[in-house]
């Protein structure tokens, strides 16, 4: 990105290469490729620094701020970021007043952690459906028994999602809820640890009855 800079004051962020009219002056959108940033300067525009933005998973990002820097030759961006609530809310109104559903029960906006284990109710429950069709076979014919394999496959996987979620609720704040997330690795890039959220059993031994 670039900015236009007048009397050392920022006058407009340029988030792509335009037609740009300065001191009268028409220039092609070609200056932001074609030109030196001597030249780019001489006529206010100047670089703008990216900043770093925090992690959509647990922070909000506010809007960027911008600040010129006479001396750098450059704006610099800045953000500001706040956690996200990791525990459920009950809904208010701008009067502090209870938000309730059509049915008069109170409205939950959910925190991380009640999403995270939501997540994890669903990606057990994929990995479970997909021998449903041993199930749907073995109810209409009776010879057809479910691979002891597949039933020890499952009950892992419930174990697991029981495992995370006791994690989930574990975490007493947002460092260790953000641990949960966290992969080890070994210097040669391998995986040493699985991130305890993403630590399912595998599926090895069934592999051949997924559908």
């Amino acid at each position: 990105m670039w900015a236009l800079i007048k009397d050392n004051k920022i006058e407009e962020i340029i988030r792509f290469p335009k037609t740009m009219v300065i001191d009268d002056v028409t220039h092609s959108r070609k200056i932001f490729t074609a030109w030196t940033w001597d030249e780019l300067n001489a006529i206010g525009i100047y670089t703008v620094e990216a900043g770093t933005q925090g992690d959509d998973r647990f922070e909000i990002t506010s809007n960027p701020t911008y600040t010129y820097s006479a001396s750098g030759k450059k704006v610099t961006t800045a953000y500001t970021t706040t956690d996200k609530v990791l525990t459920d809310t009950n809904d208010v109104d701008e009067d502090g007043k209870a938000v309730l559903d059509y049915k008069g029960n109170q409205t939950v906006t959910l925190g991380l952690k009640s999403i995270a284990k939501n997540q994890a109710k669903e990606t057990a429950n994929g990995l479970i459906k997909q021998f449903n069709w041993l199930v749907e076979r073995s109810i209409y014919d009776s010879s057809k028994t479910i691979p002891s394999a597949v039933g020890t496959y499952v009950g892992k996987i419930k174990a697991d999602c029981a495992t995370i979620e006791a994690a989930i609720d574990g975490a007493s704040d947002m460092a260790a809820f953000k641990k949960l997330y966290e992969w080890e690795y070994n210097e040669d890039g391998s995986v040493k640890t699985i991130a305890p959220i993403q630590n399912w059993s595998d599926d090895y031994d069934v592999k051949t009855y997924i559908r």
